[in-house]
């Protein structure tokens, strides 16, 4: 399959260097040759310099014969331009990034159809979504949903209490097979677990289980399951309206941000909102507004360190959920590790929606990028196919991968070392970054 990616910058990036990994045919354009020079030394993976939105170069990297392409400079219409021509050039589908809300009311989406915008990514939107995610399931670190809500990844961190604590994976003091822990997250480094891996304090634990079991996962990690009806929000930024204009109706939201100018064109956006003029880095301007009252505290500056730190200092307030917007990849593995609730990354969210977007261009392979070193795969197992070949426990599965569910027909079921897979079965595959390539081979 063929793709090509319009711009080097973050998003572009990072979804080139995950792509890199996937048996695709990936170019990377773009006119700033240092940030190209940069990617084509490390990633397997063909970089092209020219303009975006210019003929000529969308010609010379094969426009015409591309399956996806997508457009994610930081410039909406350069994006939305881009993707007009690529689709009249002869490109299957298109994918342009917006910064407006505003392209995502229906009608004007129609529009963009028509001139050659198949899809919209709006990291803001897919941020804010996050963020009600994680104040409804404030119990858990992260939450995702696949197969519309019928299979669901819980993230939880442990602590001193959980029952699991002290036991290998295979000890695990369950009953039966309703849960299955198919990722650890332990200090900076995710263990994609095996029988013999023994469950630690401090563990972050990722389980992939069905709804009626979202109880039983709760009470083995000892945790309580709280109402959030007010959040105090740092930082009047792009996240933080998007959120506000959303959710104001279902919390009270309390925003404070430093900048006065930007506080009065919130006041005016967000009339049900409260609007505080300060520094929410300042101790006494958070006791000032009464930080210990609120159910959650969410840090959305555009610095990721002030947001981590502001949300270390919300927890010895006494706050019960934290979240933060962490956007420097690198500070990820770090936060994640830290004490300060749930994490979002906007890269992370908008290639989590490309990949499935890839989808439905490619009906064999969905992927979510749950993780930041890690990967959450959903694949359909061909006929013939060498995973079929034995039941799980006598497969010999490479290193790094574990085999967590799978739906058959109408059914959702998780995976033991009993469960022999048939063709036609969706399964559900964590693995560790770069290695996901390798284990698809068992399912073609």
């Amino acid at each position: 399959m063929k793709i090509v990616i319009a711009g080097a910058g973050e998003v572009g990036t990072h979804l080139a260097k995950m792509l890199s990994n996937e048996d695709q045919d990936i170019i990377l354009l773009d006119s700033d040759q240092e940030h190209l020079d940069v990617i084509d030394a490390n990633y397997n993976l063909m970089t092209w310099n020219g303009s975006t939105s210019s003929f000529e170069s969308l010609r010379n990297v094969g426009i015409t014969n591309t399956d996806l392409y997508i457009a994610v400079t930081p410039y909406e219409t350069r994006n939305i331009t881009s993707c007009a021509i690529a689709k009249n050039l002869g490109a299957k589908k298109t994918v342009a990034r917006i910064d407006n809300s505003e392209f995502l009311v229906p009608e004007n989406g129609n529009v963009l159809k028509k001139i050659g915008v198949d899809f919209l990514i709006y990291p803001e939107d897919l941020a804010a979504d996050e963020i009600a995610l994680a104040l409804a399931h404030n119990w858990a670190r992260y939450w995702g949903e696949l197969h519309g809500g019928n299979l669901l990844v819980i993230g939880v961190k442990l602590h001193g209490d959980s029952p699991l604590l002290d036991h290998k994976l295979k000890d695990l003091p369950v009953k039966d097979h309703n849960i299955h822990v198919a990722a650890i997250k332990r200090n900076n480094e995710t263990i994609i677990p095996g029988g013999n891996d023994e469950i630690q304090r401090d563990d972050t634990l990722y389980f992939i289980t069905t709804p009626e079991h979202i109880q039983e996962v709760r009470e083995l990690c000892c945790k309580k399951k709280r109402v959030i009806k007010k959040a105090l929000i740092m930082g009047g930024t792009r996240i933080t309206q998007r959120f506000a204009s959303q959710y104001h109706d279902k919390y009270h939201l309390k925003i404070i941000d430093n900048d006065r100018e930007n506080c009065e064109r919130l006041a005016t956006a967000l009339p049900d909102c409260e609007i505080v003029w300060g520094d929410g880095r300042d101790i006494e301007v958070l006791r000032e507004n009464n930080i210990y009252q609120y159910d959650a505290f969410v840090a959305l500056t555009d610095s990721s360190e002030t947001n981590i730190l502001s949300c270390l200092t919300a927890k010895e307030f006494g706050v019960p959920k934290t979240v933060a917007d962490v956007e420097n990849l690198q500070f990820v593995s770090q936060a994640e590790s830290l004490n300060i609730g749930t994490i979002i990354n906007k890269k992370l969210l908008a290639s989590s929606h490309i990949f499935k977007i890839l989808l439905d261009a490619d009906e064999s392979n969905a992927k979510c990028l749950a993780l930041a070193d890690a990967e959450v795969a959903e694949i359909l197992v061909k006929p013939g196919a060498k995973i079929t070949k034995a039941p799980v426990k006598d497969l010999r599965l490479p290193f790094g991968m574990t085999l967590a569910a799978m739906v058959r027909g109408d059914k959702y079921l998780l995976v033991g070392g009993n469960t022999h897979i048939q063709a036609g079965d969706y399964v559900v595959v964590f693995s560790l970054s770069g290695t996901l390539s390798k284990i698809e081979k068992w399912f073609n």
